[in-house]
Parts: structure tokens; C-alpha cells; sequence
């Protein structure tokens, strides 16, 4: 929940500083498909953790990790480009408050792990 709930103000923020509008002037480094993309992928995995947990199906928590390491890979790729300052920040991701954005790494970074683990406890790895 905290992830997510981050991750929705993160994304608020990105669109009411205009960070579609943005994209035709290529002032924002986080192209459209990549902001709405790692939300995707992200929701996308806990519906398939969610499929996992009513039907215990081992390939199901596996899939779910799967995805969740894309949506993490695109999560990461957009921190890499906010990180970079004054270089890579210049559109509406300017503004990102720092704690909002660890928190949704942290929160996201803890998901991850307990995702790998439960998957890896639940085949026996």
C-alpha cells in the first residue's frame, strides 16, 4: 500500500506539473509510455500474486516476480533519470519531493525481495 500509494503521488504530481504536455517538447526525460508503463506492469503482477493466493498454482508466484522485475527494471530506469538533477530532471519530475521518491523505492525495492522469497519458498528453492 505505501507503494502504491507513493507511487499514485508521484504520478499526480508528474501530471499536474504537466508532464504530458511536455512530451512534445521533449522537455521531460520520462517519456509517457514509461510513466504509465511501470504502473502497469506493476498492478499487472499483483493481479497475478493475486491469482497465486486463491489458487496456490507455484507458476503463478513466479509470473507475478516476472513482471514485477519489469515493472521494477522501468521503476529504476526512471529514478536513474530524477537522479541525475539538474541534467535529467528538467520537466514536471523537477519537483518530485525526495521522500516520496525513496519511499516508493524502498516500499518497492521490500516488494520485490518478499515476492522473490515467497516464490522461491513455494517451489522449494
Amino acid at each position: 500500500m505505501i507503494t502504491a500509494m507513493a507511487g499514485i503521488y508521484l504520478l499526480y504530481l508528474w501530471l499536474s506539473g504537466g508532464g504530458l504536455r511536455q512530451q512534445r517538447t521533449k522537455v521531460t526525460r520520462f517519456p509517457a509510455v514509461l510513466v504509465f508503463a511501470h504502473p502497469g506492469l506493476a498492478v499487472s503482477a499483483l493481479g497475478c500474486w493475486v491469482a497465486y493466493v486463491l489458487t496456490s498454482e507455484r507458476t503463478l508466484a513466479w509470473v507475478s516476480f516476472g513482471v514485477l522485475a519489469a515493472s521494477a527494471l522501468l521503476g529504476f530506469t526512471m529514478f536513474t533519470r530524477w537522479l541525475g538533477g539538474g541534467r535529467h530532471a528538467r520537466g514536471a519530475e523537477q519537483g518530485f519531493p525526495v521522500l516520496a521518491v525513496v519511499l516508493h523505492g524502498l516500499a518497492g525495492l521490500t516488494t520485490f525481495v518478499l515476492v522473490l522469497l515467497t516464490a522461491a519458498v513455494a517451489t522449494g528453492l
